[in-house]
């Protein structure tokens, strides 16, 4: 028996390792995934004056700004963790992630204090992201430093699985509250109801995870550290060769696809389905949950998988599978969700006729621009109502015309307006573009006797296998890499790049794209992007690490 398998006998039982690891982890995710999926609600509450399409891009950054923070708590607490312990720092993680959560339950809206009301929302969000950062890279080195060498990945898979688990939890609180109040009361707000909650689900967290030993590897590293052992996590990880290539290669050879896979097949899916597929809200939720559900056991049979045939095959058939599915994939969803739609745009495409000069990409990280030419204004009424179209050059300094079928709509030149006319003239433009779509068999909503929702639900189930595929083994591949006395602050930091600057910005970088370019799938290509490089640098650089005992690396 190897050191490290002789060592997992020892302290509290593995059943009991996991989970408090996989409890305390999922309640971190679904804090996270509340914000994400009440998205749309929180835009109103919260910039309220942005107009329709700019408040639903700001809701979007501010979920993202969860993510892009992220990195920060990653060297914070990771410092903390290879120095002090694993255990002690992912329970500051868990508490901090549950008092901002509640937090947010508790603030007033823009209607009550102005623009005070996202600020609080933002440092709310920055506090999240900070520490989900330092939650998931302990909770997998705890788990897979207790765990046998020939059983990693799959008991790790359990810690992938609590991603799904925290989004089940977060939509199932979701449909039972507005159910319970009705849509009305719940848009007003029951909306809070699921961010309180996370009270009683941090004391239960807390509860479990107190009740954990240190790791057995951080107990042997400790007990063989000398006098003049003088660990420096951050040059040991970053600025050493031995160790800093191999956080390069975790980082755009796994981490940048998990961003672009992951939070695509959950999160973009999810976007693509309500804002551009006009799907009933509560449709989208059960459909998420329904493949969510279906696709949970999934992280831990390719976490078994990986076990039997290696870490590097079953994440590099995760990313292919996403490279191949992903633009039939969203068409044919088109054509299942929507089909009115897609016949609409067949029988009647759009064009705007426009001086590309005026036309921005509508992509404003820190919230100061206001996009209000005459072709901002239009093309943000089309890429809200999930229109797709066409751009045609027009002379310099002419206002924007769309063209729907064989009907013409002026837009108007909103630069320079007082905001109370600059919101005016975005809901003139709205309401006449709005109309001649319609006229043209544009739908206003998705049809839900014409939804085909088997064929929706098993689209949906592609995406999620590439997803499971990919981030299945990730966490006992990226414990693997690294050495037990920087494993914490090497691991953490390109896991939270990839799923925090390329995660999750992915929402509101794809809908910008969309609405710069005109075709409802030309958001894809953030996806693509990122997984086709990290295909690339996988297949070249990315060791097979199945096997390693963790005692050992980097000796």
């Amino acid at each position: 028996m190897t050191t490290e398998a002789a060592q997992a006998k020892e302290g509290p039982g593995l059943k009991t390792v996991v989970t408090a690891s996989a409890a305390g982890t999922a309640f971190e995710w679904y804090d996270f995934f509340v914000f994400g999926s009440l998205t749309t609600i929180i835009a109103r509450h919260f910039f309220a004056d942005a107009g329709e399409t700019v408040a639903y891009i700001m809701a979007l950054l501010t979920f993202g700004l969860g993510f892009v923070v992220r990195p920060l708590g990653a060297l914070v607490f990771g410092w903390f963790g290879d120095r002090t312990g694993r255990k002690t720092t992912f329970l500051v993680t868990i508490t901090l992630m549950g008092l901002a959560t509640v937090a947010i339950g508790l603030l007033p809206d823009y209607s009550q204090i102005g623009l005070a009301a996202p600020i609080l929302l933002l440092i709310m969000r920055m506090l999240q992201g900070f520490a989900l950062g330092g939650e998931y890279g302990g909770a997998a080195i705890y788990v897979a430093e207790h765990s046998p060498i020939k059983k990693r990945g799959f008991l790790t898979g359990w810690i992938q699985t609590t991603a799904a688990a925290g989004l089940i939890g977060a939509l199932s609180v979701i449909l039972i509250t507005r159910a319970a109040l009705g849509t009305e009361a719940f848009d007003a707000w029951g909306w809070r109801i699921p961010f309180l909650l996370s009270a009683l689900l941090l004391a239960v967290s807390l509860w479990i995870r107190l009740k954990l030993n240190e790791s057995p590897a951080y107990q042997q590293m400790e007990a063989e550290a000398s006098d003049s052992d003088h660990r420096a996590p951050y040059r040991e990880a970053f600025l050493t060769w031995k160790n800093g290539r191999f956080v390069l290669i975790a980082l755009f050879g796994i981490m940048i696809a998990q961003g672009a896979v992951w939070y695509c097949g959950y999160f973009y899916t999810r976007f693509f389905m309500e804002r551009v597929l006009r799907v009933d809200t509560n449709t989208v939720d059960q459909l998420v949950l329904a493949v969510t559900v279906a696709s949970a056991f999934l992280y831990v049979f390719f976490g078994w998988l990986s076990d039997k045939v290696g870490r590097k095959p079953v994440m590099l058939f995760g990313m292919i599978l996403a490279l191949i599915a992903f633009f039939p994939g969203f068409e044919a969803l088109t054509r299942a969700a929507n089909p009115a739609l897609a016949e609409a745009q067949a029988a009647a495409p759009v064009t705007v006729v426009a001086d590309p000069a005026t036309c921005a990409l509508q992509f404003d990280p820190v919230g100061k621009a206001t996009f209000a030419s005459s072709c901002d204004l239009a093309k943000s009424v089309l890429s809200n109502a999930g229109v797709s179209y066409s751009n045609v050059a027009a002379p310099a300094g002419s206002l924007a015309v769309v063209r729907v079928g064989s009907t013409e709509v002026a837009s108007v030149e909103g630069t320079g307006l007082p905001p109370a006319e600059l919101k005016a003239a975005r809901t003139d433009v709205e309401t006449r573009i709005k109309a001649a779509l319609a006229e043209a068999g544009y739908p206003a909503k998705a049809d839900p006797a014409r939804i085909n929702m088997p064929l929706v639900f098993a689209i949906l189930m592609i995406f999620m296998v590439a997803a499971t595929a990919l981030y299945g083994p990730q966490a006992a591949a990226l414990v693997e890499l690294f050495p037990t006395r920087v494993r914490y602050t090497a691991m953490s930091l390109p896991y939270n790049i990839g799923t925090g600057w390329v995660g999750g910005l992915l929402p509101a970088a794809s809908f910008a794209l969309v609405a710069w370019s005109g075709n409802i799938y030309f958001g894809l290509w953030y996806s693509i992007a990122f997984t086709l490089v990290a295909v690339i640098v996988s297949l070249l650089w990315l060791p097979e690490t199945r096997g390693r005992d963790l005692n050992t690396i980097g000796d």
